[in-house]
């Protein structure tokens, strides 16, 4: 858990399931297997035999585990906070039980003070789960699909079909260009570049395109950064200014 995340548009990070798979081509340099792996070395109980070396690199195992302790944590955050739902997993992988994300569910309910932005690589499962009807919408309830490239668009039509309070795409990171699709429905956008040692590029009109389509249908645009090896380096500057906007109607 972090109470002060570094990520720019998040306050804490909450990771009540840990471990992954890859979805798609934007989980190839995924940041979560390498933190993982870390975490491992460093003895963290919750992350052994998630991931497994490959190439010299951590990559995923495949391994999930659902982490129950973890569900008193926002129980203890008496200021309200914005926080991002596992950013070392996907709430909506296909190997956490339909049970453990009603237990999620429940603890956001409890805690209406804070804002959960809960981004998925699996709309479809999330889109499935949520129109069962047994979780209701939560106004303090973020859901949002991540968007690298044009060959997983199709995603922003599972997430725009999931009732929902607040919907959110995350182009992080961009490694394709996406010049026309429908953001009907969403409240925000995030854009980003990949970051680390293998991070692939992001072109700038790439971002703009996104820019302009934000502005078309009325959706928040936030630019996170450039990314690349040195990602601090590149900084977040978009046509020398910074673009940080957030949903009109937070809870």
């Amino acid at each position: 858990m972090a109470e002060n995340s570094p990520i720019e548009w998040t306050d804490a990070t909450w990771n009540p399931v840990a471990g992954c798979s890859l979805a798609s081509s934007g989980c190839t340099n995924c940041y979560a297997m390498r933190m993982a792996a870390r975490l491992e070395a460093m003895g963290v109980a919750k992350y052994n035999g998630l991931t497994r070396k490959s190439g010299g690199r951590a990559k995923w195992t495949g391994a999930v585990r659902c982490d129950h302790k973890a569900l008193s944590v926002p129980h203890r955050w008496r200021r309200p906070r914005k926080v991002f739902v596992n950013s070392m997993s996907d709430l909506f992988h296909e190997e956490v039980p339909a049970e453990f994300i009603r237990e999620v569910w429940h603890t956001m309910a409890a805690t209406p003070r804070h804002d959960y932005q809960l981004l998925t690589k699996r709309p479809d499962r999330m889109r499935e789960v949520l129109s069962a009807g047994e979780l209701k919408v939560l106004p303090n309830v973020w859901l949002g699909t991540s968007v690298e490239g044009p060959d997983v668009v199709h995603r922003i039509d599972h997430l725009r079909a999931t009732p929902a309070a607040i919907r959110f795409i995350s182009f992080e990171p961009l490694i394709g260009p996406i010049f026309d699709v429908n953001l009907e429905g969403i409240a925000w956008a995030i854009v980003g570049g990949e970051s680390g040692p293998a991070a692939r590029l992001m072109e700038e009109q790439w971002v703009w395109a996104i820019e302009r389509l934000c502005r078309r249908y009325d959706t928040a645009f936030f630019f996170k950064q450039w990314g690349g090896v040195n990602k601090k380096a590149t900084g977040r500057l978009l046509g020398g200014r910074t673009y940080d906007e957030m949903p009109a109607y937070i809870s």
